[in-house]
């Protein structure tokens, strides 16, 4: 009886929960199908999901340092607005991103195809994403899902591409001893997610007018997956 009685509340967690996982699955299986020369273990790739979820961890707690030193010293609304989505989240986001994708993989033995830093990068971004998806759907319900589904979740999704192609690059020089060329790229793998991020939250949070973030949206989307195409038809062994 007490079971009966739960019922429905637990099937509609399960809906929840399964609106939250569904998108962040389908995009991981996407980027995992490109792998055209030696796909990566279902060990390291659950080491990557689970690098993501440490990672958005890491970024709550530094956003929530730099919130606080930003309310503290910005009074300026305009530039409270530019520094808190390109400098505080972005940054906190996506250098958190980083640091456990590197931790994770960079010494891996398993990370010897160039394209293999996409499947890297987009699987911690998933993670992070799928984490933050639960969180976000259990709180706020499945309408919250929805939009997600079709933003947020691929919107990490396409920093994770960006990140992950200066990322396999990076590894090939520093596998060729071209240090200087490696530490660019590794910059720049967080340095242009963290720009779209930024960009992406300002447009989502300030704009007046929908369609312009409906085309930003389309536009990353439609760059991401040309990436993913061209990185994987081009992928080489490093």
């Amino acid at each position: 009886m007490f079971y009966f009685l739960l019922t429905p509340f637990l099937t509609y967690d399960f809906i929840l929960l399964a609106a939250a996982l569904i998108p962040a699955i389908f995009l991981m299986a996407k980027v995992y199908r490109s792998d055209r020369l030696e796909r990566e273990s279902p060990y390291m790739l659950g080491n990557m999901v689970k690098a993501g979820i440490l990672s958005s961890l890491i970024a709550l707690l530094l956003e929530r340092v730099f919130s606080a030193l930003l309310d503290a010293t910005i009074s300026d609304p305009g530039l409270y607005q530019v520094l808190l989505y390109f400098v505080v989240v972005a940054f906190s986001e996506e250098g958190a991103k980083y640091f456990m994708l590197r931790r994770s993989s960079w010494n891996s033995l398993e990370f010897d195809c160039q394209y293999d830093g996409v499947v890297y990068a987009v699987f911690v971004s998933l993670g992070f994403a799928l984490w933050e998806n639960i969180s976000y759907v259990l709180h706020y319900g499945f309408s919250t899902a929805l939009v997600r589904a079709v933003t947020a979740v691929p919107g990490h999704a396409c920093f994770g591409v960006f990140m992950g192609v200066f990322y396999g690059i990076a590894r090939k020089h520093e596998n060729r001893r071209n240090h200087t060329e490696s530490s660019i790229c590794q910059v720049l793998a967080v340095l242009v997610p963290a720009l779209l991020h930024g960009a992406y939250d300002y447009i989502a949070s300030t704009s007046t007018q929908e369609w312009s973030f409906i085309v930003f949206i389309a536009a990353l989307f439609v760059l991401s997956y040309a990436l993913v195409t061209r990185s994987s038809r081009q992928d080489r062994y490093i």
